[in-house]
């Protein structure tokens, strides 16, 4: 039976080949473009990835709508990305960008104009297993997104479609040739959601004053300045300014520490130097795409995490501290956990849900942990 459904254009390959499959499916479909960032500095990609979805929508005789929502993105989201860094952590825009904006307001706007379904361009997959929705991986695992869309509940999840959650990235371009898309070899976007790949720190100092200190090894020699916590992350080796000099070896230096009692950037030599690693960590706001797990009620839930896109799944086990927060202590040491990242968590294939990480550390008792 032929759906109503509102496809999320870009104007990049995947969300186009979503639109010509279920095309093909005999789906009657309509584009939706969204233009969320109003700054035209040089960096942002708007203009192009509109005159792309015009130029798919025209190839796909279908209609295009166009909106923006620039103010709700700064409040709901870009608000927050500065108000993290500000406080010396290192968020991650795109999980706010799925909840509040995707999945949030255009999703709503969509629902208005009477559509079915709303679809998108992630390598992620939903299921229905006893009356209850479930966030699955994508099978590609090199492109599965499923990690940037545990923040949303399952009711958001609701109507939604996933078209290219069962195949990879490869077979996605190979249609978009096939369906002969003027955007088949369109590189895919990087950088802030929305906003777009630029410098960094240039774009960041132009919301957030540069508050310089010292550059110290964990023994407190100093060895430069930075120009504020908020320009740098952990596990960074790049743009530190202070190369090999003051090491017993030319090994690279690596941010391990921003100790905002001091307003000290803490480094250490080599990528693999202890005090990178960790092996525990709190993470609060958390939020469950379902209901919490029975097994954190009782104790502690054996499954995996993600601290980071595209990590390889890591073993651990999760431990109910309050209704916000729990604890997560992994088999083996994770490198550069990051405050102000996100920490989600799976059963198998299966998003739990997740939340940010507030701190990390080592465990006070060395030795394997043991659920309970």
């Amino acid at each position: 039976m032929s759906s109503r459904v509102m496809v999320a254009l870009s104007g990049g390959v995947d969300s186009a080949v979503v639109a010509w499959l279920l095309r093909e499916q005999g789906n009657a479909v309509q584009c939706l473009h969204m233009t969320n960032w109003d700054a035209d500095d040089g960096y942002c990609r708007a203009a192009e990835d509109l005159q792309d979805a015009r130029q798919i929508c025209r190839q796909l005789d279908l209609p295009l709508h166009r909106v923006n929502f620039a103010s709700e993105y700064r409040r709901q989201v870009f608000a927050d990305f500065l108000s993290e860094h500000r406080h010396g952590r290192t968020p991650n825009p795109d999980v706010l960008c799925n909840r509040e904006i995707k999945f949030g307001v255009m999703k709503q706007y969509a629902a208005r104009l009477g559509i079915d379904y709303l679809a998108t361009g992630h390598y992620a997959r939903l299921r229905h297993v006893n009356g209850e929705l479930q966030l699955l991986k994508g099978r590609d695992a090199s492109k599965d997104q499923s990690y940037f869309l545990h923040a949303l509940d399952a009711s958001a999840l609701d109507k939604v479609l996933f078209p290219l959650g069962e195949y990879t990235k490869t077979e996605a371009r190979e249609w978009a040739r096939t369906a002969r898309l003027s955007i088949a070899g369109k590189k895919d976007s990087t950088g802030i959601c929305f906003i777009g790949e630029r410098p960094f720190a240039q774009f960041l100092s132009r919301y957030i004053d540069a508050r310089p200190g010292p550059v110290l090894t964990p023994e407190g020699k100093q060895l430069g300045q930075h120009r504020g916590l908020a320009f740098y992350t952990l596990g960074q080796r790049q743009g530190l300014g202070i190369g090999g000099r003051s090491g017993a070896t030319e090994d690279p230096w690596y941010v391990a520490e921003k100790r905002a009692a001091d307003n000290a950037l803490i480094v250490v030599q080599g990528h693999d130097h202890p005090l990178l690693y960790a092996e525990r960590l709190l993470a609060s706001q958390m939020h469950w795409i379902n209901q919490p797990p029975v097994a954190l009620g009782a104790g502690s839930l054996r499954c995996s995490a993600k601290t980071r896109y595209r990590q390889a799944d890591q073993a651990c086990w999760a431990k109910r501290i309050d209704p916000d927060t729990i604890e997560i202590l992994f088999d083996q040491p994770q490198r550069s956990m990051t405050p102000g990242q996100y920490a989600v968590l799976y059963d198998g294939e299966r998003c739990l849900g997740g939340g940010r990480i507030a701190a990390t550390g080592w465990r006070s008792n060395p030795g394997r942990v043991q659920a309970g």
